[in-house]
């Protein structure tokens, strides 16, 4: 079975020349290509890839935000003339970094890389609960308990199904620990659970179960959060 690809890359010469890489190898099969992401995150919503080879630097919408709006279970390839974002790239959990102008067999060697990675499985199907330090003990966090989480100074308030958990745990500390297909920052002060999501009118949240708490979007979190959404 062949390994289908598409391309993401604004420089005409670069597409011509990745495309021509990949009709090398005859276990590739190319699907499409884009010169923007805004196009390559739509078809990536409608359509199951295998590797995706893209670029940095694409105008409105980068290959990193890319990355960052969206879950993929596809390997990816960053393609870029500059080294500076190979550090990003692989907190990112890209495959490989092709530096431009890079070879045919530096390409070879990235695609074999992604054709013997095992498809990341979604965090949500590995992952249902976390543990969570609370003064003097770990709490377990079940995710489908999960309403919200409530910034109060020090410290974080987790409001589950029940209970109440508080933690000197920071925002960013919660979100490394929670899957992003679970919950979501919207604002400096809250995180909400995406399942539990009932209404948004107005730049408010309603939670499902929470009665009167509207939770507000910040402009700092909601492009990120209306990404995860949609």
């Amino acid at each position: 079975m062949k390994t289908t690809c598409i391309i993401v890359e604004d420089e005409p010469l670069a597409m011509e020349r990745t495309a021509g890489y990949v009709a090398k190898i005859p276990t590739l099969h190319l699907l499409a290509t884009f010169d923007n992401a805004l196009d390559a995150f739509v078809f990536l919503k409608a359509n199951a890839v295998d590797v995706l080879f893209l670029d940095i630097n694409l105008g409105e919408l980068s290959g990193l935000q890319l990355l960052e709006s969206m879950r993929l279970q596809c390997r990816v390839v960053l393609t870029t003339a500059y080294s500076e974002y190979a550090l990003k790239g692989f907190d990112l959990n890209v495959t490989d970094y092709l530096l431009k102008p890079f070879t045919f067999e530096r390409f070879l060697q990235a695609v074999d890389k992604a054709q013997h990675l095992k498809p990341q499985k979604h965090e949500a199907e590995q992952k249902t609960f976390a543990f969570v330090k609370t003064e003097n003990r770990l709490e377990k966090v079940v995710f489908t308990d999960l309403l919200y989480i409530e910034g109060m100074r020090d410290y974080r308030k987790i409001h589950l199904v029940g209970k109440t958990i508080l933690t000197l745990q920071t925002f960013s500390e919660l979100e490394q620990a929670i899957p992003p297909s679970v919950a979501c920052r919207v604002h400096k002060s809250y995180m909400v659970a995406l399942d539990t999501i009932e209404t948004i009118e107005r730049d408010r949240i309603r939670l499902r179960g929470v009665e009167n708490l509207l939770i507000p979007i910040s402009e700092t979190y909601k492009q990120h959060f209306f990404s995860r959404i949609h």
